[in-house]
């Protein structure tokens, strides 16, 4: 099967007022039509760097990314992303449904088609009542809901979620993960999740990339060998999952060494170190 989106050999310097920072020294990788894809590191390696390569918002230092065997040289319309910071991604002047439509409108989609996407998109995600609604009026929760479904109404190749629920509390983070990842087997999207959370990442994913710390390569891909269908309780309680946990947790704090420092630290860990 060929790649939709191909990370080849990727590395990002920064450069400026005398210091010089490789944050991507070696990134390889590849997602698949339809695959969920989480990615994991420890904080400060580089995790939202590299999405912003991979939507075209940065240019890399060396290496390439291409998507449907096109090289992205800048934001593209196959592509869509979802911020952490909802707030900054809302204009609070604009009702939810004609936040959701701005995109469309940029594309010069005709306006019947427009409103049809908007309403599609709101209904899935569970805000099909609240469009004449501003953002400011909603909770965290829903507002970034309303992000979503902006992503989804834009109908992308593949969609980049930069931990997108680090900033709601966590009963709305357990909601929004059964969310992404319903939305994910009902349309087959694909998915390239980054999250400093272990625990939502192999709740969510089908493989999880393990970086290391920067300059930052891939440590390890982790194939999550889990039911497709998952629940909050059952799967969480399984031993599977507890397992895989542990040995991305060890992956990060010491590079994967012997299986029984894998286990005291997923152990004695939270599952969301960052």
């Amino acid at each position: 099967m060929a790649a939709v989106l191909e990370v080849k050999g990727l590395r990002k310097v920064y450069e400026g007022s005398g210091r010089r920072v490789e944050a991507l020294r070696d990134l390889t990788f590849r997602l698949d039509a339809g695959e969920l894809v989480c990615v994991v590191g420890p904080s400060g390696c580089g995790k939202t760097t590299l999405l912003k390569c991979v939507a075209g918002l940065l240019a890399p230092t060396e290496g390439s990314v291409t998507l449907d065997g096109v090289p992205v040289t800048g934001p593209r319309p196959g592509l869509a992303v979802v911020f952490q910071e909802y707030g900054r991604s809302l204009f609070p002047w604009m009702r939810v449904a004609e936040n959701v439509e701005l995109p469309l409108r940029q594309r010069k989609i005709p306006k019947d088609a427009r409103r049809a996407r908007v309403t599609e998109a709101l209904d899935a995600v569970g805000l099909g009542d609240v469009g004449r609604a501003y953002p400011w009026e909603l909770s965290g929760g829903m507002q970034q809901r309303v992000a979503i479904a902006r992503a989804l109404a834009y109908e992308p190749d593949v969609l980049l979620m930069d931990e997108p629920f680090a900033a709601v509390d966590a009963q709305t983070r357990a909601d929004l993960e059964d969310l992404v990842r319903g939305l994910w087997r009902r349309r087959g999207m694909t998915v390239l999740f980054v999250t400093h959370d272990i625990d939502e990442a192999v709740y969510l994913g089908e493989r999880v990339l393990v970086l290391s710390p920067s300059p930052t390569v891939v440590r390890e891909e982790v194939v999550v060998e889990l039911p497709a269908e998952r629940d909050q309780l059952t799967t969480r309680a399984d031993a599977r999952f507890t397992g895989l946990r542990s040995r991305v947790l060890g992956l990060i704090r010491d590079g994967g060494g012997a299986a029984d420092q894998v286990s005291k630290a997923g152990r004695s860990g939270s599952g969301s170190d960052s």
